[in-house]
């Protein structure tokens, strides 16, 4: 017997930069674990997340008792898609050539589509 259910995926949007350690560390460590446990990921950085795009942002937010936020958003850039809003990055001047490798700018519409597909689970931190 073939098993049509389908595979789960996390769709996860941060809209919590340095203005919100808290917020911003707790979905890095859920995208973080999820990816760990197999599960497929979709890490959107919105607002002031759209920042952690950018080589060595990530590393400026501290929190104590939380792992490092770029060690968390590596283990999510290896086995999961990390993607930068289109308008939070024009917004900040952030374009393609300014984001980490694997990271990618994309807009609402593609947001929608992943949130949307079968077996997809979609939070906002």
């Amino acid at each position: 017997m073939t098993d049509t259910t389908p595979a789960r995926t996390l769709v996860l949007k941060s809209t919590s930069g340095t203005d919100r350690p808290e917020a911003a560390n707790q979905v890095l460590t859920v995208a973080a674990a999820a990816v760990a446990a197999g599960v497929e990921v979709s890490l959107w950085l919105t607002g002031e997340a759209a920042w952690f795009g950018v080589p060595g942002r990530a590393a400026e937010l501290e929190l104590d008792h939380a792992a490092p936020a770029a060690d968390l958003l590596d283990a999510v850039l290896a086995a999961g898609t990390v993607t930068v809003c289109t308008q939070c990055a024009a917004r900040r001047g952030i374009t393609e050539d300014d984001v980490l490798p694997g990271v990618r700018i994309a807009g609402a519409a593609v947001f929608v589509e992943e949130s949307l597909r079968p077996g997809a689970q979609a939070l906002v931190y």
